[in-house]
């Protein structure tokens, strides 16, 4: 155990930006209608906007999730990490100020900007930090705990909301995720860095898979350079058929789970069944957060 106790800043600070992502989505489909349709409980335009939102936060984060993973192994797990934990604070804090048409197109604007290099990349990150720091056999056993974590942050995220006003739950929110961003610098340590790496994914030609160590004057000159290309990435599929099977697989089940999460409310209430529920229903984020409860209280239970 002592390995994964020596993972409890990493949990602690999972769970602080889980928390305050997850506790403002019942509340956001209120807030959507009331700057953009007030007085209305049918929005067709709050749809379009969401959808487009999603389709572009998706396109950007297909782009970004490798250039993500590899600075992270030339920097350390931590200097990447603070950079989404930091982002996710400026969208919530616009709407902690205020909720009026400008300030929710400012967020609109923003969220799409910060989500393409956010939107993934702290969970993904975290598993990398456990794969540094728990040896191979133990792994499995802390990526569980990692996903309780997660589903614990959703549970109690969407609860608190259910007491809170909307007002008061985008300023606690913004807290939360202030409070994860110093936590997380304070007390987390460095992971990996650098050449430490004994195997990268994508390797710069040299047989061996091994980075010279005696390229540092010019490491930083070249890290763009060597940066994952879409080309790298095919690549990377075609030279393992585990790999590639692995790919496979995670579509399908992530489809699968898309379209799951999307009539259970969850998945950051990324379809429009929430603006049905709010028009058919004239439901409100009380609502919202009762169902989102019940539904990780479920998913919660069954990871334990």
């Amino acid at each position: 155990m002592g390995k994964l106790s020596g993972l409890r800043h990493l949990f602690m600070t999972l769970f602080l930006h889980n928390f305050a992502s997850f506790m403002v989505i019942p509340a956001i489909t209120d807030v959507t209608m009331a700057a953009l349709c007030p007085g209305r409980d049918e929005c067709s335009l709050a749809i379009y906007i969401s959808g487009f939102q999603q389709a572009i936060i998706g396109l950007g984060s297909f782009v970004m999730m490798p250039l993500v993973g590899n600075l992270s192994d030339k920097y350390g797990r931590k200097a990447l990490l603070t950079v989404p934990i930091t982002l996710t604070i400026f969208p919530l804090a616009i709407l902690a100020y205020s909720r009026t048409r400008s300030f929710f197109y400012a967020y609109y604007i923003l969220k799409i900007l910060t989500a393409m290099f956010c939107e993934g990349s702290v969970h993904c990150l975290s598993l990398a930090y456990v794969a540094d720091n728990v040896p191979e056999g133990r792994r499995a056993s802390a990526f569980g705990i990692l996903s309780g974590i997660g589903s614990c942050a959703f549970v109690c995220g969407t609860l608190s909301t259910r007491f809170l006003s909307t007002a008061s739950t985008f300023q606690v929110s913004t807290a939360m995720a202030m409070l994860s961003a110093v936590y997380m610098r304070v007390f987390l340590p460095d992971s990996i860095i650098n050449d430490n790496l004994s195997t990268p994914i994508i390797s710069e030609g040299k047989s061996d898979g091994v980075a010279n160590q005696n390229e540092e004057p010019d490491k930083k000159m070249q890290v763009f350079k060597t940066m994952p290309s879409m080309e790298d990435m095919l690549a990377l599929l075609k030279s393992s058929l585990t790999f590639s099977q692995a790919a496979i697989v995670s579509f399908f089940s992530n489809l699968a789970d898309v379209g799951l999460h999307a009539s259970l409310l969850m998945n950051q209430m990324k379809f429009p069944l929430q603006y049905y529920l709010k028009a058919r229903f004239h439901f409100n984020k009380d609502q919202f957060a009762d169902l989102m409860v019940i539904t990780g209280v479920a998913g919660t239970i069954s990871q334990a």
